[in-house]
């Protein structure tokens, strides 16, 4: 199927979908300085901007990618683009910080609708074979709108206002849509039956806003009984939602996944990395327009080398990864983005672009061309293939999860709180310490992935490959 018009099409239609609810994880980092002057946010608000879409993004990604599985990976996939350009359009809207948080967990429930299902789908649609090179496209696609979101960010804002970071969205769900119903066949895993448990979903996504809520608001109002009590719910949820997971007989996420090796360490690598890249994302954006006084524009182009690698070699690492097995890329890539961190320390007041920002992000750059695609596909490979939307939200989740708590923790353990974000000084002292923990997190993931599989991207020539049916699993219904 590689190559055909089909198949040209299917990746575009997935690309713009989880493109879009990636670019507005990082488009909106860029605003954040104006959103915090014109809504008069403090550090705990700006976090909450950030954290509210990472939040219901991370929290309901599991029993998104279940829905899928179980009434059609396009047509939850395609809702999910929808409910993403409506909450968009609050986004733009929005008066208040309060009202601008809320839009955005709306947004995020949006975000966790239609990222797994984007995998999910090129899981199904694409024989075997080729679900490296789609897995591999997609991923540097939608690594390139991750890394042009400063840009475009900073654009829009100097062009208007930062709303507009938010309502570009509307015509690109619009043309996503519209693809997904002319081009994409539906598919599900017919072996399930049931209702998903949306109880499950409700007690971990109360963990996550519990113990959220805690690290955000801990460095402002101390440990009070509002932080104190919601530390509490937030970790008895995440306990008591492990043990249904274990004990339960139609679990979210089934413990089956978890017993293999490559599954688990991949995982936690995604953890670590992403959240490294979420702390690092959001800081240097701020450090380059407050300690810098870089303009939103020419803050967004700094990071333009990053996109520029992203773009030429993400399919091509995919690819690569196929070939030799994902563990060199694995291990490689984190080390990479952890000493590119360590060289963004150069990244002062007075330091020049070509010899103080520019060494740092190509580094960076260059590590995560390598290890975002090979990642991606060693998670979905590591499940049975029944599982694919399980699994792709699982590594979502974890992803998500990883930023979150990057941008929960982060300012906190940098000495950043009220409005010291608009001091250089206090912003450059706090950057430097975040950049150190970051990369430790980093080199860390890399080092867990000497663990796995390098064989889990092989084929498995001894089952026939149809587009109709899993390698692991019963027949699954393809509707055109």
């Amino acid at each position: 199927m590689w190559g055909t018009g089909r198949a040209k099409a299917v990746l575009a239609t997935t690309i713009l979908g989880s493109g879009m609810a990636m670019l507005d994880s990082t488009i909106v980092n860029v605003a954040l300085p104006r959103i915090g002057a014109e809504l008069d946010a403090s550090v705990a608000g700006l976090q909450w901007i950030l954290d509210g879409y990472l939040l219901a993004l991370a929290s309901l990604i599991l029993i998104a990618g279940s829905l899928g599985d179980r009434y059609g990976r396009r047509r939850v996939f395609t809702f999910g683009v929808l409910w993403f350009g409506a909450a968009s359009l609050l986004c733009g809207l929005a008066p208040t910080t309060e009202l601008l948080v809320v839009a955005r967990v709306l947004q995020g429930v949006g975000g966790a609708l239609l990222t797994p299902g984007s995998l999910a789908i090129l899981q199904s649609v694409f024989v075997r074979a080729d679900r490296g090179r789609a897995i591999g496209a997609w991923s540097g696609l939608s690594g390139v709108a991750t890394a042009i979101g400063p840009l475009l960010g900073g654009l829009l804002v100097q062009a208007w206002s930062w709303r507009l970071a938010f309502l570009i969205n509307l015509p690109v769900a619009a043309l996503c849509v519209w693809l997904a119903r002319r081009h994409v066949p539906e598919s599900r895993d017919e072996a399930l039956t049931g209702h998903p448990n949306i109880g499950e979903s409700l007690v971990g996504a109360i963990g996550l806003a519990g113990i959220t809520g805690a690290l955000v608001e801990a460095p402002v109002r101390g440990a009070d009984a509002l932080v104190v009590t919601a530390a509490v719910v937030g970790v008895g949820c995440l306990v008591v939602f492990v043990v249904m997971q274990r004990r339960g007989r139609d679990p979210l996420v089934p413990p089956q996944l978890f017993a293999d090796r490559t599954f688990v360490l991949a995982n936690a690598l995604t953890f670590l990395v992403y959240a490294a890249l979420g702390g690092v994302m959001v800081l240097m954006v701020l450090q380059l327009q407050v300690s810098l006084h870089y303009s939103p524009t020419a803050s967004g182009l700094a990071s333009l080398p990053i996109t520029l690698i992203m773009l030429a070699l993400s399919a091509r690492s995919g690819a690569l990864a196929q070939r030799i097995g994902p563990r060199a890329q694995l291990v490689g890539g984190p080390v990479l983005i952890g000493v590119g961190m360590l060289m963004l320390r150069w990244v002062e007041p007075g330091a020049g672009y070509w010899t103080g920002v520019l060494p740092g992000l190509l580094v960076f750059g260059f590590g995560l061309a390598a290890v975002v695609a090979p990642v991606t596909a060693t998670v979905l490979a590591a499940a049975p293939d029944r599982y694919a939307g399980v699994a792709s939200g699982v590594n979502n989740a974890v992803a998500r999860t990883g930023s979150l708590v990057a941008v929960a923790v982060l300012p906190a353990v940098a000495g950043l709180t009220g409005a010291q974000y608009a001091d250089p000084t206090a912003l450059t002292e706090g950057w430097q310490t975040a950049l150190l923990v970051c990369a430790v997190a980093s080199i860390v993931g890399g080092l867990l992935a000497l663990g796995t599989d390098n064989g889990v991207l092989k084929p498995t020539p001894e089952v026939p490959e149809c587009h109709s049916c899993g390698v692991d699993a019963p027949p699954a219904r393809v509707h055109d």
